[in-house]
């Protein structure tokens, strides 16, 4: 019953008309900066954050809110089109989600992320308004020890999720890795593998590289093939909706995802990222039905399942921001500035000394799902005709959106430079047959991997059996080695190369 009368008062505040019309241009705007490749959420909240001083506090963070989850929207948008993974959680919809557009069935694709976005985004904000502050002590109960072996955990399931050979996979994720140790070293505040350039100390950009490897190496890959060899995937779309039969498959992936985003949404550092990765892992490892398409080939499970968890990820993200006060990934700590800005003390006072601006958030976030869903299925027609523009009009629009981003993120010319380098390494990986998911899992992982094990070495004075003697932790460790045994068994590894075989 009070969980009914916190909504009531959440609906009340948000269904103002200046808090309905924040949250539209915080949709609308999340949208078009998902859409443009390399311009994500954090520059344009950073961006934005001095424009809230004016505005009242609710309206301010209702606006940045859906800027946040509007983007998750977006970013599937050129993972599918174009190959463009905007937002690092999308990097897993690229796989399946740009082999349907160039088997013609782009909308399909498009349509099941945004009904599955929409679903989970909606059941995941009800898990917010229900369960907050017991939800918050589950984060509690993770410590650096705990992260560290969840990361472990991750990182295993990337291996288990790149399709072709296991060696390429783990040499993909230790050259992620490897990427992720350049910058400045978190205890000691010395640069490292900077090789004396300034521009390096902060580390390598993700956008960068995802925007290099994915991006510019298909460009690369595309024009190096004769005319007549060139993937043109623009003259054959079959429907702008998925078929019954689309719907029957990607149903309960939509649920599971929903779930794992759920739980996986409240731990800090990269919970959408994590459960978008796991629920791809997930649904791969689950049989194929009769005349479905296999993983990597262009299967609807791919995009429906990730896309629901990085959306459900999304919207919890905010139950330890709220509750606790704690920023769980970088968006987060801009709105802790937002709040500060509007004299809000970020935490677990939020909820009883502010309870207009706790529901009303909650409750803006269903509107906010609605209004998506209302803007994007009536556009997909429209992104769509994106693809009947001529590739040698396309790729050079893809080079100059794919620099502008990069640019504008740092506002830094070296970045640009390694967007081409790293457009080169990704052509090379092409041409290796090297997935490059697993890489990009890597670079996240490894700094905030690094910076929690020694986190854990340092409070337990360098003891390795903390992260046994803990029970959570030694569980994940548990799991992770299970799927490593499991995945190099004879007879199970040499059924996996049969069955990428057949998809190839």
């Amino acid at each position: 019953m009070e969980l009914l009368d916190n909504l009531s008062l959440g609906f009340g505040a948000a269904f103002t008309l200046q808090n309905l019309l924040y949250a539209f241009i915080g949709c609308l705007l999340g949208t078009l900066i998902g859409v443009l490749p390399g311009v994500g959420p954090v520059a344009t909240i950073a961006m934005l954050l001095p424009a809230t001083y004016g505005l009242p506090p609710v309206a301010a963070l209702i606006m940045l809110a859906g800027i946040y989850y509007g983007s998750q929207y977006g970013g599937s948008t050129t993972a599918i089109l174009v190959n463009l993974p905007g937002e690092s959680s999308s990097v897993v919809t690229v796989i399946d989600g740009h082999q349907m557009a160039k088997n013609g069935r782009a909308g399909a694709a498009l349509a099941a992320a945004g009904l599955g976005s929409f679903f989970a985004g909606s059941v995941a904000t009800l898990v917010l308004a229900a369960f907050a502050p017991p939800l918050t002590e589950i984060a509690l109960s993770f410590g650096p020890a705990e992260y560290f072996s969840l990361m472990i955990v991750g990182l295993i399931g990337a291996v288990v999720l790149a399709s072709g050979s296991l060696v390429k996979a783990v040499c993909m994720i230790l050259f992620g890795l490897l990427l992720g140790l350049v910058g400045t070293d978190v205890n000691s505040g010395v640069a490292r593998f900077s090789f004396d350039i300034p521009e390096l100390t902060d580390g390598i950009s993700f956008i960068a590289i995802a925007m290099g490897v994915f991006g510019y190496g298909e460009i690369i890959a595309n024009l190096a093939k004769p005319d007549e060899e060139r993937e043109v995937f623009t003259a054959k779309v079959k429907g702008l909706w998925p078929t019954a039969e689309d719907f029957r498959h990607m149903t309960p992936a939509v649920l599971r995802g929903t779930v794992l985003g759920s739980s996986l949404g409240i731990l800090p550092g990269g919970g959408s990222l994590l459960s978008a990765f796991a629920s791809y892992t997930i649904e791969k490892k689950l049989k194929l039905r009769a005349g479905e398409i296999p993983f990597g080939k262009g299967n609807i499970r791919g995009v429906a399942g990730p896309e629901s968890a990085n959306n459900a990820g999304a919207q919890t993200s905010f139950i330890p921001l709220l509750t606790l006060g704690i920023p769980g990934n970088a968006v987060m700590a801009l709105m802790v500035g937002a709040m500060t800005i509007h004299n809000i003390q970020p935490g677990p006072q939020v909820m009883t000394s502010n309870p207009e601006l706790f529901w009303g958030l909650i409750a803006s976030m269903w509107i906010g799902n609605l209004m998506l869903i209302v803007l994007n299925l009536p556009l997909i027609g429209l992104w769509i005709k994106l693809l009947t523009v001529p590739y040698r009009w396309m790729f050079p629009a893809i080079v100059l959106f794919c620099a502008i981003g990069v640019y504008s993120t740092n506002n830094n010319t070296f970045d640009v430079w390694m967007l081409g380098w790293f457009g080169i390494v990704g052509y090379i990986f092409h041409k290796l047959e090297c997935e490059p998911a697993p890489l990009l899992l890597g670079l996240i992982l490894g700094p905030m991997m690094e910076e929690y094990l020694r986190r854990a070495l340092l409070i337990s004075r360098g003891d390795w059996s903390v992260f046994v003697d803990r029970p959570i932790s030694a569980s994940l460790l548990a799991v992770a080695v299970v799927l490593m045994t499991i995945v190099l068994l004879p007879g199970i590894r040499k059924k996996r190369e049969e069955a990428f075989v057949e998809e190839g």
